[in-house]
C-alpha cells in the first residue's frame, strides 16, 4: 500500500523558491554561481589530469585526491545546473523524479565524501606513523579496497533513504524553500507521515559522521604523538605541512554540517539553512581543489611542467603552420 501510494506521486511536480526573496539579486547570483561551478569542473577535472598524467603523483595520497576530485565534481555538477536555472527562468518547478533523482546523487556524493577524507587521514596516518612500511601497507589492493568503500557505503546509504522516500504522496502545494531537493525539505512537503524517513535519515546522519569523525580524530591523535615525539624540527614542520591542506578541508566540510545540525528548527533559520547548504554544495567542491594546489608543492611543479608542455606544444604546432 505505502508503495501504491507513493507511485501517485510520481507525477508530482515541486517548486524551487531557491534565493526569489530576493528578486533583484537573481542576475548577480546567477553570475556567482555560474563563476564557482567553472572554477569547481576546471579545478576538479584539471586535478585528476595532473595527478593521471603526472608519474610523481602515482601514489597512494594522490589517487585518494583524484577520488576526492571526482567527487566534488560529480556533487556540484548534481546541485549547480539546476541552481543557475532556477536563478534565471521563471518556472521553478522540478518533477517528483528529477527532484528525487537529484537527491539521491547529492547524497552518494556527500556520504562518499565523508568517508573519502576518513580514507585520507588514514592514508597520512599511516605515511607519518608507519613510513618504512607505508608502500608495503598502502598497497594497491587496499588503495582500491579503501575507495570502493566510500561509494558503496554512499550507494547504500542514498538507495536506503530514497527507497522510503519513494513510499511517501504528496497533495496540495508542494513548495520546497530550498534551491536543491534535500531530504529533510522532500519529507516537510508531504501529506504522509514522516516518522520512519526522520528516524531513518537521522540514524544514517549520526552515524555517518560519528563515525566519520571518529575515524580522523583517532588518526590524528596518533599523528600529533608521533610528530612530538620527533626530535628534527625539519621533519615536524614536513609532516605537519604534509597534513595541513587534508585538516583545512576536514575543518571547511564537516564545520559546515556540524554548523547546520546545529541550527534552530524555526522559520527564521531557513535563510541559515540555504546558505550552509550552498556552502557544503556548491563553494566547498570549489575550494578542495585550491586548498589541495596551492597548498602542495608536487602539485604545483606538475601543473607548471604541464603548462611549459602544453605552451611548447602550440609554439611548435603553430611554427610547424606557418611553415
Amino acid at each position: 500500500m505505502l508503495l501504491a501510494e507513493g507511485n501517485q506521486s510520481t507525477g508530482a511536480t515541486f517548486t524551487l523558491l531557491g534565493f526569489s526573496e530576493y528578486p533583484h539579486l537573481q542576475i548577480p547570483l546567477f553570475l556567482v554561481f555560474l563563476t564557482i561551478y567553472t572554477v569547481t569542473v576546471v579545478g576538479n577535472l584539471g586535478m585528476i589530469m595532473t595527478i593521471r598524467v603526472s608519474p610523481q603523483l602515482h601514489t597512494p595520497m594522490y589517487f585518494f585526491l583524484s577520488h576526492l576530485s571526482l567527487v566534488d565534481f560529480c556533487y556540484s555538477t548534481t546541485v549547480t545546473p539546476k541552481l543557475l536555472e532556477i536563478l534565471v527562468v521563471e518556472d521553478r518547478t522540478i518533477s517528483f523524479i528529477g527532484c528525487v533523482m537529484q537527491f539521491f546523487l547529492a547524497c552518494v556524493c556527500a556520504v562518499a565524501e565523508t568517508f573519502m577524507l576518513a580514507v585520507m587521514a588514514y592514508d597520512r596516518f599511516v605515511a607519518i606513523c608507519d613510513p618504512l612500511l607505508y608502500t608495503v601497507v598502502m598497497s594497491p589492493k587496499l588503495c582500491i579496497s579503501l575507495v570502493a568503500g566510500p561509494y558503496i557505503w554512499g550507494l547504500v546509504s542514498s538507495l536506503t533513504l530514497t527507497y522510503f522516500l519513494l513510499t511517501l504522496s504528496f497533495c496540495g502545494s508542494n513548495i520546497i524553500n530550498n534551491f536543491v531537493c534535500e531530504h529533510s525539505v522532500i519529507v516537510s512537503v508531504s501529506c504522509s507521515d514522516p516518522y520512519i524517513n526522520e528516524i531513518l535519515c537521522f540514524v544514517i546522519a549520526i552515524f555517518n559522521e560519528v563515525s566519520s569523525l571518529v575515524i580522523i580524530l583517532t588518526t590524528y591523535i596518533f599523528i600529533f604523538v608521533t610528530v612530538i615525539k620527533m626530535s628534527s624540527a625539519g621533519g615536524r614542520q614536513k609532516a605537519f605541512s604534509t597534513c595541513a591542506s587534508h585538516l583545512t578541508a576536514i575543518t571547511i566540510f564537516h564545520g559546515t554540517i556540524l554548523f547546520l545540525y546545529c541550527v534552530p528548527n524555526s522559520q527564521n533559520s531557513w535563510l541559515i539553512v540555504k546558505v550552509g547548504s550552498l556552502f557544503y554544495t556548491v563553494v566547498i567542491p570549489m575550494l578542495n581543489p585550491l586548498i589541495y594546489s596551492l597548498r602542495n608543492k608536487d602539485v604545483k611543479e606538475s601543473v607548471r611542467k604541464l603548462m611549459n608542455h602544453s605552451i611548447r606544444f602550440c609554439r611548435s604546432f603553430l611554427f610547424q603552420k606557418e611553415i
